[in-house]
């Protein structure tokens, strides 16, 4: 195995401690305003892009794009880790209604942005178009103090921003209240309008930001889970085909159901990555040599 995802899987493995509670299986330890949370040893920071629209471009638009997905990945510094995240989620129709909707403005228009909303809220009230999607990129980065990860965050979402708007990405930093958002959003779907969180009044107050977001109740079977009401379950692709179409994560992802898909990514020093495939092919001619005696020696 490559030293560098050695070196990774040994930093992230930690004992595991029984949850006394649902809260506990959040495993958040502490949050900051700006976004950055830390869970074991670890700190990490979350962005929201926009989608590129890669099934509709031309194919020399997909190489284009294909290649500064590549640089983005490239760019990402090793010795952090990171998850791209796709979230297909309930639709807030209390956002959608004040960010979409035309508001009224006492004119004789007044009639067609009434139409006009009403025609989008027949579409979204559609089973079919009840779920939307959201795209995270979650840096995260072992460090032994907040500052030094501030420092890490601004740095690189810097430059993955950055690499996102080469990709005609919109992209924004999510801070604490987003972020837990969308954990909310998760463990009490269908509860969507119901997020109200003042991180003020909480500390204040004393309260734990994970008794707002929490489910009602969490419990683990042996091929699923029991989310409050709701039943889910967890796969984990672990082996992959020799060729991969590039639909593949947009076909997964087109289930009208309520789901996260994750990608993580492990960057590896040049070097290691250049060795490692140096073996792997020197493996594969090795076999094929082997098998070129086996046939030769077969037909004498």
């Amino acid at each position: 195995m490559i030293k560098t995802l050695q070196n990774t899987l040994k930093q992230d493995r930690e004992g595991f401690v029984l949850p006394k509670s649902v809260q506990d299986a959040i495993p958040i330890r502490r949050l900051w305003p700006d976004g950055i949370f830390q869970f074991g040893s670890k700190f990490s920071k979350t962005i929201r892009f926009s989608d590129i629209n890669y099934a509709i471009a031309s194919k020399e638009d997909k190489t284009s794009m294909f290649l500064g997905y590549s640089e983005l990945l490239n760019a990402l510094d090793t010795g952090s880790t990171t998850k791209l995240t796709i979230n297909n989620k309930r639709l807030n129709r209390q956002d959608f209604e004040q960010k979409i909707l035309l508001p009224r403005q006492d004119d004789y228009l007044d009639g067609y942005r009434a139409e006009y909303n009403a025609m989008l809220m027949d579409k979204v009230t559609d089973s079919s178009n009840s779920v939307v999607q959201e795209r995270y990129i979650t840096l995260s980065v072992h460090r032994k103090s907040v500052e030094e990860a501030r420092t890490f965050f601004d740095r690189v979402t810097a430059d993955v921003t950055t690499r996102l708007s080469h990709l005609d990405a919109r992209s924004e930093e999510l801070d604490a209240v987003e972020r837990l958002r969308v954990l909310h959003d998760f463990y009490r779907t269908g509860e969507e309008t119901e997020y109200h969180l003042d991180l003020r009044d909480l500390m204040r107050k004393g309260h734990s930001f994970k008794a707002t977001i929490c489910p009602d109740s969490l419990e683990f079977k042996k091929d699923h889970f029991i989310m409050g009401d709701k039943f889910g379950r967890v796969l984990f692709l672990k082996e992959y085909a020799s060729y991969i179409k590039d639909s593949m994560v947009s076909e997964l992802t087109a289930l009208n159901r309520t789901m996260m898909l994750s990608i993580d990514v492990i960057p590896v020093p040049t070097d290691e990555a250049v060795r490692e495939m140096q073996n792997r092919l020197l493996g594969v001619e090795t076999n094929v040599t082997n098998r070129l005696y086996i046939v030769s020696t077969t037909r004498l």
